[in-house]
């Protein structure tokens, strides 16, 4: 991937996130935020595809980032974690794996159908684990540094 490309996704992950912060009514001083969220997680996702093409392992690793990030605005923002982690997941969420299930499985090819759906549980399950272990860190970790004790 040349940098032209790897910016106008970086670009476009960032407008995609703040499109999503904008449907789902996050006050507009956090659309930032929320955008710097969504575009990290993907550069991640990017760079991972790059080193190892396994789509399960890059939503792993790039939901770690994510996430951390969602935490330190939330905790620097005095905002709730969700506006900046529901949105800023948005460009990892395996969307065209469900539509190609579907897709599949209506066009009666059970193999495709079942490959692909459960990569697609695959994917949905690692966003879920590493979400889970980064928020499963303790808060003190997100504080300033100024006020920890």
């Amino acid at each position: 991937m040349n940098a032209g490309e790897f910016f106008y996704q970086l670009f476009v992950s960032f407008c995609g996130t703040l499109a999503f912060a904008i449907l789902f009514h996050v006050p507009p001083r956090q659309y930032l935020a929320c955008g710097l969220t969504g575009a990290a997680g993907w550069v991640v996702y990017t760079l991972m595809m790059q080193a190892q093409p396994s789509v399960v392992v890059a939503s792993l690793v790039a939901v770690l980032p994510l996430t951390a990030l969602a935490r330190l605005f939330s905790t620097r923002r005095k905002a709730p974690i969700t506006l900046f982690l529901l949105c800023g997941i948005f460009p990892l969420v395996p969307g065209a794996g469900i539509y190609y299930t579907a897709y599949y499985f209506i066009m009666g090819d059970a193999a495709a159908a079942g490959f692909k759906g459960a990569e697609t549980v695959k994917v949905a399950g690692a966003l879920a684990l590493g979400m889970v272990a980064v928020l499963a860190l303790p808060s003190r970790l997100f504080q300033p540094i100024l006020r920890r004790r």
